[in-house]
């Protein structure tokens, strides 16, 4: 998973990110939370933690793909990036907020695994920290995405994104054509995606000691009505 995407993922994630990083950084003022130090969790190739670091927070940034650290690096050098597993990460100290985006979360289907990767949360915040992520909504991955196909030509790539939903669960098979001197090059990427409710969150938010805040929208207004496709949850650090 994201190895050639990583090429590719910067033209095709159409994505608000400054925009995001300004919500993040009202909410870690909404909460009274003088945020320093903040980890970003699946970061990607590290756009968001660029513009979150350019809003004066010392960023980390931790992601399984070496390929889109790579990116990451290239891009911001001055960052610290780990590549670990977000479900078993480790820091040599805590932190005092932690964002994970883009609906990472989704991507731990094992139920067992999240509740661990919201501990590990706990672990690494210091008092009051915050934790703020976003998830894709089961009203998106059942009802929008479905068994739905998705083509798209666009900045030189040609790629299909097949979708299928079986008993909460979305696997996505995108099959990419990116331009290449004469001719093309084609990969495939799968994902694997868990729907998970507002209640389910809530209770692994619970047993981990994190206490929730609100839950928003990335939007200015960060109104949710029911067919909302992507939530933000924002929660603190309690014992």
């Amino acid at each position: 998973m994201y190895t050639m995407f990583a090429e590719v993922y910067d033209k095709l994630i159409n994505v608000d990110y400054a925009g995001m990083a300004d919500k993040i950084d009202c909410l870690f003022h909404k909460y009274g939370r003088k945020a320093e130090l903040v980890l970003d969790l699946a970061c990607g190739t590290g756009t968001l933690t660029l513009e979150l670091s350019q809003r004066g927070y010392d960023m980390i940034g931790i992601d399984l793909s070496e390929d889109m650290l790579c990116v990451a690096t290239d891009k911001a050098p001055h960052i610290r990036f780990l590549c670990q597993d977000m479900t078993e990460f480790e820091l040599y100290g805590t932190v005092d907020a932690i964002v994970c985006t883009l609906d990472a979360v989704n991507y731990i289907t094992d139920k067992k695994r999240l509740k661990k990767m919201f501990k590990l949360v706990h672990n690494y915040l210091n008092p009051d920290g915050l934790f703020i992520f976003d998830i894709n909504t089961e009203h998106k991955l059942k009802n929008v995405l479905s068994d739905n196909t998705f083509i798209y030509d666009e900045q030189n790539v040609f790629y299909t994104w097949e979708n299928y939903y079986r008993q909460g669960i979305s696997t996505q098979i995108l099959n990419f054509f990116v331009e290449s001197g004469d001719g093309y090059r084609r990969f495939i990427e799968e994902h694997i995606q868990r729907a998970y409710s507002v209640s389910e969150i809530k209770e692994m938010l619970k047993d981990a000691k994190l206490e929730l805040l609100e839950i928003t929208a990335w939007e200015e207004g960060g109104k949710i009505g029911k067919n909302a496709e992507k939530i933000v949850f924002a929660s603190k650090k309690i014992y």
